[in-house]
């Protein structure tokens, strides 16, 4: 095995796979964030709504494992919403530190607009790969998440 140096990092055999990765996940934040642009959302607000959409509420904690957003990041995500009228924050009775979040009617509104159509907006693009490279492409990308975790 030879030894990583400064002179020969780059050109380590993983690098373009590397690249291609980030790439590919800069690629599909733009195009997800360009299509959801005209609605005045950012992603982590539609995330955040899409996340909500046909439920009853939920809490802080479950929005974060859902949508892997931290709990700071969160809380300014849902300030801004709710600063807007879009969600609102409801205190749990039998337990006073655990706060749902729920959509509002407004909310609710714009989650059933927009939610199928940004939908359909991305299915435009996943839907230039078959079936199996779909398959593939998943099987891969977590088998890649496995080797981090």
């Amino acid at each position: 095995m030879t030894e990583i140096t400064a002179d020969n990092a780059a050109r380590q055999p993983f690098m373009p796979l590397m690249r291609e990765l980030v790439r590919s996940y800069q690629a599909f934040t733009a195009y997800d964030a360009k299509g959801l642009k005209p609605f005045g959302l950012t992603v982590p607000q539609a995330d955040v709504i899409f996340t909500l959409g046909n439920t009853e509420g939920i809490t802080f904690k479950e929005i974060g494992e859902l949508t892997l957003t931290t709990k700071g990041t969160l809380t300014g995500i849902v300030d801004r919403l709710e600063a807007r009228g879009l969600v609102r924050r409801v205190q749990e009775n039998d337990d006073r530190r655990r706060t749902r979040v729920c959509l509002t009617a407004k909310g609710d509104k714009l989650f059933r607009g927009v939610f199928p159509r940004h939908i359909r907006y991305l299915k435009q693009r996943f839907d230039r790969l078959g079936r199996k490279e779909r398959e593939q492409a998943e099987q891969s990308l977590r088998k890649l998440r496995d080797i981090f975790d």
